[in-house]
This record gives C-alpha cells, sequence and structure tokens, in this order.
C-alpha cells in the first residue's frame, strides 16, 4: 500500500513539473537551480571564458552580462540564446558542447546576470525553453544623451553595381547551401584558388568555415539593403532610384528583414534550415524585380535586349 501510495506521488510531482516547464515563464521567475549554476561556471572558465572573460565581461568575444546583452535577446525566448551556445560555440570547435553542457552554461549566465533561481535545473530541451522568456521590461541598450550627428556618404556607384557586388554574390553563396552543406570539410588542392580567379567562396574557404561564410552573407544581405535608399543613387540608366518610393520602402524592408532571417537561419547550423529560407530570398528579390526591373517587351527590342531603358521606373 505504502509502495503505491510513494508511486502515485513521485508519478503526480512528475507531472506537476512537467505542466510547470511546459507553462509561459520569464528568466526571473527561477528557471535554473543553484548547483547548476555552479556545473555551468566550471564549464564556462574551460570553454569560454578566453573569449569572453572570466568575469563574463567581454573580451575577444562580447560580454555575456550587462543592458547590452540582455538588450539583443530580451524580444527572443531563451531558446534562442541557447542555440546560439550549442550551434556556434565554441568558436574553435562550434558543436562541441552537448546539450546538457550547453544548459549548464546558460543557467551560469543567468546567474551571472542576477537573475534568481529556482529549485529545478534548466532543461535542455528546445520546446520547454521556448516557453522562458525575457521580462516586458529587459533593459535597452543605452544611447549617448547627445548623439552625434550623422555622416552622409554619397554613393560610390549606381544600382547595378551595388546589386551586383554585394547583393548577387552573397544571395549566391546562401543559395549554394541547397546543394553544399557548409559543414563539410572541404580540401582546395594547390593552385586551385589561384586558377579560379575571383572566386570569393574558394579564397575565404581557406580562411573561414562553410558556416562562417553563410552567416557572413547573410549579414551583408541585411547590412547592405539600406544602400538601395542612398540619396542621389542612380540607376545604370541614370535615373534616379526611387527612394522616397513606398514601395521601394516595403521592398528595401523585405530584402533586410529576409537577410535577418538567413542569419537567424544560419545560426542554427541546419543545413535544411538554410535551404528553406533561401526561398525567402528569392522571393523578396522577385518582388522588386517585378516592379522595377523586369519590364514587358523585354527582349524585344534589338537596340535594348534586357530593356534596361525603363528600368527604376514602375
Amino acid at each position: 500500500m505504502r509502495r503505491a501510495v510513494l508511486s502515485t506521488i513521485v508519478s503526480v510531482c512528475a507531472v506537476m513539473l512537467t505542466v510547470q516547464a511546459q507553462q509561459p515563464q520569464t528568466v526571473l521567475q527561477g528557471v535554473y537551480a543553484e548547483n547548476q549554476a555552479r556545473r555551468g561556471q566550471t564549464i564556462y572558465k574551460a570553454q569560454c571564458a578566453l573569449c569572453h572573460g572570466e568575469m563574463l565581461e567581454g573580451r575577444l568575444g562580447p560580454p555575456l552580462t550587462g543592458d547590452e546583452f540582455v538588450s539583443d535577446f530580451a524580444k527572443q525566448p531563451l531558446s534562442e540564446l541557447f542555440g546560439k551556445i550549442r550551434n556556434t560555440m565554441p568558436q574553435d570547435n562550434p558543436g562541441k558542447l552537448t546539450p546538457e553542457e550547453t544548459a549548464d552554461i546558460l543557467a551560469y549566465i543567468l546567474q551571472a546576470g542576477k537573475f534568481p533561481a529556482g529549485r529545478a535545473e534548466l532543461r535542455a530541451d528546445e520546446a520547454a525553453l521556448k516557453q522562458i522568456t525575457w521580462p516586458a521590461n529587459a533593459a535597452q541598450p543605452k544611447t549617448a544623451s547627445t548623439p552625434s550627428p550623422a555622416s552622409s556618404f554619397p554613393p560610390a556607384g549606381n544600382l547595378a553595381q551595388v546589386m551586383r557586388g554585394i547583393l548577387f554574390p552573397n544571395s549566391n553563396i546562401i543559395f549554394t547551401v541547397q546543394t553544399h552543406d557548409p559543414a563539410e570539410k572541404r580540401t582546395t588542392p594547390e593552385g586551385a584558388a589561384l586558377a579560379g580567379g575571383f572566386n570569393w567562396t574558394i579564397w575565404g574557404s581557406d580562411i573561414y568555415s562553410g558556416w562562417d561564410l553563410v552567416d557572413y552573407a547573410a549579414v551583408a544581405l541585411a547590412e547592405s539593403a539600406p544602400l538601395m535608399l542612398t540619396p542621389g543613387r542612380r540607376c545604370e540608366n541614370g535615373k534616379p532610384v526611387p527612394v522616397n518610393d513606398p514601395e521601394w520602402l516595403k521592398f528595401t524592408e523585405e530584402l533586410a528583414e529576409a537577410g535577418r532571417a538567413a542569419y537567424k537561419a544560419s545560426q542554427t547550423r541546419n543545413q535544411e534550415t538554410v535551404s528553406d529560407i533561401s526561398g525567402v530570398i528569392a522571393e523578396a528579390c522577385l518582388h522588386c524585380h517585378q516592379v522595377y526591373r523586369d519590364k514587358p517587351g523585354r527582349g524585344r527590342d534589338p537596340v535594348d535586349p534586357s530593356n534596361r531603358a525603363n528600368r527604376c521606373t514602375k
């Protein structure tokens, strides 16, 4: 009888803990345990302190505590920070940490950030971590009280040059993930890089990992999209880029958002996830091209076979 009662109690407690883990929480509600944070501190010192500092103050890598750090993740569930650590750290050997070690490090980071401990350990489970968020009043990065005046940089090239020099090659790096796993250990035969000419991916592959290249390409898309709004820039045909047109503004933001989504996908270090997001980039490009580039009658004029004369106009 006692065994039956004890078994029932254990089962009820297990169910209650499971239900509690599935309920939305914030990091203010004791989502990790003290002993877990102690384990995490030991792992952190061995794997992370060299780059992020003994006190998480930042060194070669960014700080992992303070207002700036919290603000970077405040709008995302805790699963995003967990995935960032699990998939991309340590930088010299990403993916080395087990899910349990990652959860322990995350517990230590929360402890260092003065978030309270609780009874249960932080679970190395993405579904559970998605239910944990930061408080609504999470710190925002501090800004200078008197902002410096923004500098104005005139355009150096036309829109086609920006497209072909930045957006086109970096989009293609992301599209290539559909057929090539960035995690593949590829060796470039001696002299192949030189023979390949100006192939950035070949030259870069001797310096950076495949996933690093995908990260950089996604960031390049997100950061360079606003260059489409540079005042004074002209199209290849000499027409001014319609920087104040509502649709142009919408398409520019769509491309920037696609770049941010690609970077987030790349952080998962999953080929299929990035392959899926490449379609979002393609759609963002297509929406703008259909309105401002691909004009009716294209290819019919022998003098202007691509109808460049009407680009940058609706």
